[in-house]
């Protein structure tokens, strides 16, 4: 077992992790607050609901007195370079009552050599997202491909402002994978040595406890023991939250 934790001692520590995620095109007022109504357990709460920005507000009514945050997507899931566009999604989504906002780098800008694009884009959602809210930046790591330029959009993003480096949509394949982790943590490692806290999220793919295992362990391996709260490591996910309370039962 994963760190020679027990399986139940290992979902105890992931439920307080994962950002519980619903982001399907077929998500409406009704199931979006069914599914919220799981974010919080005999067992625990889960770090965040991350959803539709027009679910901000049943969301947080459904969270009213809780502590979970609520976050939502901006440029999303197209990746567009429309850096006014993105702010002001972001500024939107802040206002209507998000605390949190998952923002998609312009990830075919830089494909296509366009460095300046995200890095005002990130500057523009940090910016927007004012004192109170946090910025997480996903690069779409399956989609730049190389190491290189999975590094290169984590240091624009960590430039930028970002608060956390997030690897997915999960609306594209490949998506999280542990070669993108250790990249996107060497960023994060090298930004700590500068003084700056940059957070790490999985997202795309993790089913199950041992998927999600496997980026808190190359998290930990790095930063050490327990280092893993849910300021510093999110889990992205709308399927997890299942195995993990089906081990805590």
């Amino acid at each position: 077992m994963s760190m020679r934790r027990t399986e139940p001692q290992l979902a105890r520590r992931l439920l307080g992790l994962i950002d519980l995620t619903s982001l399907n095109p077929t998500d409406t007022e009704a199931s979006v607050t069914a599914f919220t109504a799981r974010a919080c357990t005999p067992a625990g709460k889960v770090a965040a609901v991350c959803i539709w920005p027009r679910f901000i507000g049943p969301v947080r009514r459904c969270l009213d007195g809780t502590g979970v945050p609520v976050a939502a997507v901006a440029n999303f899931p197209a990746g567009a370079d429309d850096v006014t566009a993105a702010a002001a999604e972001t500024a939107a989504a802040i206002a209507a009552g998000a605390d949190e906002v998952d923002v998609l780098f312009p990830y075919r800008a830089l494909l296509a050599g366009d460095d300046a694009i995200g890095l005002a884009l990130v500057r523009a959602c940090r910016a927007a997202c004012g004192e109170r809210g946090l910025l997480k930046v996903i690069l779409e790591t399956g989609q730049l491909g190389s190491d290189e330029r999975i590094g290169r959009a984590a240091d624009l993003a960590v430039e930028g402002g970002a608060h956390f480096l997030k690897t997915s949509t999960g609306k594209t394949q490949p998506g999280a994978t542990l070669r993108a982790a250790g990249v996107m943590l060497n960023v994060i490692a090298a930004a700590k040595r500068r003084g700056i806290a940059v957070g790490f999220k999985p997202s795309g793919g993790l089913g199950g406890i041992a998927d999600a295992a496997a980026y808190l362990d190359l998290y930990e391996e790095r930063f050490g023991p327990d280092s893993a709260t849910p300021a510093s490591f999110r889990i992205g996910t709308s399927t997890l939250i299942d195995p993990v309370l089906a081990a805590l039962r």
